[in-house]
This record gives C-alpha cells, structure tokens and sequence, in this order.
C-alpha cells in the first residue's frame, strides 16, 4: 500500500510578492487599504521574490538527481507560478523534465470581505468580524466571503487523494501559499488546531522555503509521509538573498 504515496513532497511557498510589500507600506503609512489594484490571484512577484526563486532553482540544481523533483503542482495564482517559473528556469537542463499541472485547491486562502484591509481597516471597516476573530480564534473563523485555516484543510486533504492517486512513486514540488504548507503539516502529522497554530507562531513559513516529506513504508499500516524537514531556507541563505515570513493574512486576522 506504501506504493500509492509520492515518494517524496517539496512543499515550497512563493517567493516574496509585490502585496507583501505593499501591505508593508500600507501598514506603516496607517492606511485603511492596501493599495495594490489587482486581484489577489494577479499579483506578481516583487524583484526580491524572483530573486529569491531564482536561488531556489539553483539550489535544487546542485542537489543529486534522486533527489530533484519530477512532477510540480502549483498554485494557479501568479505569485505561485511564477516561482515556479524562475525556479524551473535556474535549474538548467533539467527544467524541460518535469511534468507540471496548476490545481486551484492549492490556492492562497480567500480573506472575503477583508481583502486588501490592513489592520486598521478591519478595525475601522469590519469591527465585528475582527471581534469575531478574536472569540473564534483564526483557525475556525471564516470571513464572510472568505475561508478558515479549516476550509483550507479540506482543500488539501483533497489535494493529497489526487497526489497519492496520479503521483504515487514520484518526488513532487508543490508551490504554494502560507497557510496551505501549514495545513499540509496538519493533515499529513495529524497535528491539532493548537499544534499548527503553535508552529505558525514559532517558525513562520518564509518565502521560497522548502518543507520535505519522504515516504516511509514502515509508518503506520499502510506506509506514510514522514517529515524530513521544516521550512528550510539555505536556498536562500547560500545566495545571500534575504528571507522573509510576511504574513499573508490580513493583520488583524494573524
């Protein structure tokens, strides 16, 4: 049964994006809006977050064949893609070898009627959701319009039914959002609501981090995906690109 898992996950959430640096200067100007004119799904790399995929990619060609990635599932959001794009492109030879498919399940969470909102817009424009919130706590609460921490692990507990059903036995990059790598580790570690929140807290995601699970037949009693590594960030660090851990969420909904 061991067989019906990849062989191995590469979870890497995008590079830095033009709205975290504009929801950066939005916060410190004390503006209400973050001032970015495009849908979520449209914004763009910033010239740091290519810079950033571009040392993901050279790191991923200096590692051993076995272990680069053979398949590539991506978020469709620009940001997402884009990553992908210019990481695939530094890897050299080996970018024209891998199978790559967008699925939507791997999108960033929706914020709904807070999109765009810093932290004093919420408070300012949507007080009772930011009350809200804060009785619910930000794994259960939903936004209206939006999504929870909790829809999105329904998303990704879907998600793996397919990566175990058209990519058992390959080695998968998954490029995606923030919150999505968190809820991998939920679901994959069977962790709680205070267990994710708690790793959320202590080791933020970073831009371009990679998150490593490999499968082990011996886990369990029909095989699994064993963590290997957590938020990894020497791609960064060996091309002295700077890491960053924004958070994607609207700040008064962290």
């Amino acid at each position: 049964m061991a067989a019906t898992w990849p062989e191995a996950l590469f979870l890497v959430r995008h590079g830095e994006s033009s709205g975290n640096v504009a929801r950066d200067e939005a916060e410190a100007a004390g503006a209400e809006i973050i001032d970015i004119g495009l849908r979520d799904v449209d914004v763009p790399l910033s010239d740091l977050g290519r810079r950033q995929a571009e040392a993901l990619g050279r790191w991923l060609a200096r590692q051993d064949d076995h272990e680069h990635p053979t398949a590539v599932m991506s978020s469709p959001y620009v940001r997402a893609q884009q990553t992908v794009d210019e990481a695939l492109a530094a890897t050299g030879r080996r970018s024209g070898q891998v199978e790559r498919r967008l699925d939507e399940r791997l999108r960033e969470r929706e914020f709904g009627v807070l999109d765009r909102l810093t932290r004093q817009g919420i408070q300012a424009r949507e007080p009772q959701q930011a009350e809200l919130r804060a009785f619910l706590g930000k794994f259960y609460h939903r936004p209206p319009g939006g999504e929870s921490w909790a829809d999105v692990g329904l998303r990704v507990r879907s998600a793996i039914d397919t990566l175990c059903r058209e990519h058992a036995g390959q080695r998968v990059l998954i490029s995606t959002h923030q919150v999505v790598v968190l809820m991998f580790r939920y679901v994959l570690e069977a962790m709680t609501e205070e267990q994710v929140l708690a790793e959320s807290r202590s080791d933020p995601v970073a831009h371009c981090s990679v998150t490593t699970y490999l499968c082990d037949p011996s886990a369990g009693i029909r095989g699994a995906m064993v963590l290997q590594a957590y938020n990894v960030v020497e791609p960064l660090l060996e091309e002295d690109e700077p890491v960053t851990t924004h958070e994607d969420a609207p700040a008064a909904a962290r």
